[in-house]
């Protein structure tokens, strides 16, 4: 749990190279929580950022202990930056958001007033914006409908990392030692009233977007194998089917050999035939793999982050 004396709200914010909108957005932030209540802290994670945000954060400490911080040995990635600052986080409500700007802090006073009306859980669902990119609106919409089919969690278009979570709710997620974590799809699992506040998600401010199109696929893949073992399942199936069209090739061969005058099928479609087998056999296998590997990460029990430096806080070392 936290290390820090327990105030009314914690605000975590992770960030990676985000060196020209720290300062602004700590200000911000700030802002808001001074209008909500006195006993607030805002904890910066630095997910191994090379630019100098770590100067940056020390430097919102020195101004004002209520702007705490975090630093992690190496780039862990942004779901463990959260887990790392919600382990630390001490307020009876925990927001996270990200330091791009395209998380609104105004957004924070309604999510608090939802809280303090009785909700456990507020969760923040972008809007879809035209300005965004086609390809990633519909990839965005497309990956959670397959999310939801395989692991029968529902999720709805357009859930984000930005969204406030009570202090029980908060002690039940770290009770889960998942090593592929998946906020969004977890948040889901607790059971904890929750509500929606739709929100206009803006444009950064400065800098360009952190999460490239691998780390996009890499996150939703993991969310999909973390929670489902469904591709397990059809990979049984697409072998099945396929040594279903190898035996009825089978059948062909021995068709034209034995009771017709045809000539003998050429090498083309044998090759052919088993080009596609093999292709296939290896996609199998790389599913296969995969579940393999994320048994031998649970079973290793490597620390999920590791932190070499803190300000305001205690605990820096290993953490599970």
């Amino acid at each position: 749990m936290a290390d820090n004396q327990e105030c009314e709200l914690s605000v975590i914010i992770p960030v990676f190279n985000e060196v020209d909108n720290i300062t602004e957005l700590c200000s911000e932030v700030a802002g808001v929580l001074d209008s909500l209540t006195s006993s607030w802290e805002i904890i910066i994670v630095d997910d191994g950022s090379n630019d100098g945000s770590w100067s940056l954060i020390e430097n919102e400490y020195m101004a004002d202990k209520r702007v705490r911080g975090l630093r992690l040995a190496c780039n862990f990635g942004h779901q463990f930056a959260l887990l790392a600052g919600m382990r630390h986080a001490g307020g009876k409500a925990v927001i996270t958001m990200d330091g791009d700007f395209q998380h609104p802090p105004v957004l924070i006073a309604a999510m608090v007033q939802y809280w303090r009306d009785g909700y456990e859980i507020v969760q923040a669902k972008r809007k879809d914006n035209p300005a965004t990119p086609l390809f990633k609106r519909l990839s965005s919409k497309w990956f959670y409908v397959l999310f939801s089919l395989l692991s029968g969690v529902r999720m709805k278009p357009g859930l984000a990392d930005f969204r406030l979570l009570n202090r029980c709710c908060l002690k039940r997620l770290l009770q889960l030692g998942d090593s592929g974590l998946f906020w969004r799809g977890i948040v889901q699992l607790t059971g904890c009233k929750s509500c929606l506040i739709d929100y206009d998600a803006p444009a950064r401010r400065h800098g360009r977007s952190k999460y490239s199109l691998l780390k996009m696929t890499n996150l939703a893949w993991t969310a999909i194998t973390s929670f489902s073992i469904i591709p397990l399942r059809l990979a049984v199936v697409i072998g099945g089917l396929t040594s279903l069209m190898a035996f009825g090739e089978l059948l062909y061969v021995l068709y034209v050999r034995l009771l017709t005058n045809a000539a003998v099928p050429g090498w083309a479609s044998a090759l052919s035939v088993i080009s596609f087998l093999f292709g296939v056999l290896f996609i199998l296998l790389g599913i296969v793999g995969e579940y393999v590997g994320r048994i031998l990460v649970e079973v290793r029990g490597r620390p999920r982050y590791i932190l070499s430096d803190a300000l305001g806080l205690d605990g820096v070392g290993d953490h599970k």
